[in-house]
């Protein structure tokens, strides 16, 4: 025997939960999932999937799948540096140490680094004429 299928309808009511918990989280910056835990990365990971060759709206459980994959991912790494050097601290020689091994992460750690160095220059140049000017 066959069981029942529920009707179409039914189907849809759960989802009218789900937005509604996300608007709601959305409007205070972040949004929920199912578990309650805030989503902090959703909507940069949603325009990095567009930019990617994904629909410009993903579906929500991806964007969590892949939320829960980069949470993941930076509290190894930071547990990982946490036991590099000074025990308890994370430094950016840490961090150098872990991905050295790995050119491409390490090529892109070494070009943010210099952004950063050129970024304070920039800026304490810019100060510093804003200054005088006065």
């Amino acid at each position: 025997m066959a069981a029942p299928t529920p009707e179409p309808q039914d189907n849809f009511d759960q989802f009218d939960d789900d937005d509604a918990e996300q608007q709601q989280g959305s409007e205070q910056g972040f949004s929920t999932s199912d578990s309650g835990r805030k989503r902090l990365f959703s909507k940069e990971l949603r325009c990095m999937m567009y930019g990617f060759g994904d629909d410009r709206n993903p579906y929500t459980e991806s964007v969590d799948f892949l939320e829960d994959l980069v949470i993941e991912f930076i509290t190894d790494f930071t547990h990982k540096a946490m036991e590099v050097g000074r025990t308890g601290r994370v430094q950016v020689e840490d961090i150098i140490f872990l991905v050295r091994k790995d050119p491409r992460k390490y090529a892109r750690v070494k070009d943010l680094l210099t952004m950063n160095e050129e970024l304070k220059k920039a800026r304490k140049a810019f100060d510093e004429v804003k200054y005088a000017g006065k």
